[in-house]
């Protein structure tokens, strides 16, 4: 009997293809916190943190537990009478709070770092090909923003928040990737669309800068530069960074380096044997 936990956009959470996520959202933010924690413990305290800050009841203790007792109503609806698990054994209770007992791949969050773990790795590694296929399964399993559809308290804020960020990083590692797999013409509308999202992001900038170039449009890359120099320094009040500018010049010296696709060894782009700048 699997249960099946997925994060990574809305909470979804199932027993064998039946729903067990509470109409009420206090009970669905524990169901979160013990999922994203599978198979530890999360103490009392820090799950009535994440449901009440420091604003919580006198009788907050008792309220929790009637929100466990609730999500275990829910697993026990879904449970097959026939199965050899009971809601206590999937949610357990421990002397100081309560763990969710399921398999750590049954969670996309857990499966995301798992597989995003092995994709650094291979990119550490300079096999660039594993990387990309690593890391592209990895963001395959987002679905939209992490927990979109469920309030998150000083936990699950922190959570999210995390998860967010190792998504863009391991995107633009992904990308990084590609280019020096020599995919640049294929990368050009993902670029376009993440520099549109994500105008402060300056390695997309110069991602999409050096695809551009790769595939002939030397214009159009020099045109980019000056789009973000231009947001940075309305928005921000700064100038793009020395890498950034270091790439820019490049490209008006026609550096040949620019038109090199790594053999996985060495970086992207690098300016000369004394500088070397990777994009990420």
């Amino acid at each position: 009997m699997r249960v099946e936990v997925n994060l990574l956009g809305t909470l979804e959470a199932t027993v064998a293809g039946v729903s067990i996520v509470p109409s009420a959202t206090k009970p669905s933010q524990c169901l979160a916190l013990l999922a994203i924690n599978a198979g530890h413990i999360v103490t009392a305290a820090t799950l009535i943190d994440e449901l009440w800050g420091q604003h919580a009841p006198r009788r907050a203790l008792s309220t929790l537990q009637t929100y466990i007792m609730q999500v275990r109503r829910r697993l026990q609806n879904a449970i097959d009478d026939n199965g050899q698990r009971t809601p206590k054994d999937i949610l357990i209770t421990k002397r100081v709070g309560y763990a969710l007992e399921v398999e750590p791949d049954d969670v996309d969050a857990v499966r995301y770092e798992r597989l995003a773990a092995a994709g650094r790795r291979a990119a550490n590694d300079g096999d660039y090909l594993t990387a990309s296929r690593k890391l592209a399964g990895a963001l395959e399993l987002w679905r939209g923003p992490a927990l979109v559809d469920v309030p998150t308290g000083p936990q699950l804020g922190i959570e999210a928040t995390r998860l967010e960020e190792s998504r863009l990083s391991d995107l633009g590692l992904r990308i990084e990737a590609d280019l020096r797999l020599g995919r640049h013409h294929q990368l050009l509308s993902e670029l376009a669309t993440l520099c549109a999202r994500h105008r402060l992001v300056e390695n997309f900038w110069a991602q999409y800068m050096l695809a551009l170039y790769r595939s002939g449009r030397q214009w159009r890359a020099l045109q980019v530069y000056r789009e973000i120099r231009d947001t940075l320094v309305e928005q921000l009040g700064i100038e793009p960074t020395p890498r950034l500018q270091r790439l820019h010049h490049a490209m008006l010296s026609g550096d040949s380096a620019l038109d090199e696709v790594s053999d996985g060894r060495g970086p992207v782009w690098a300016p000369d044997s004394r500088q070397v700048v990777a994009l990420s």
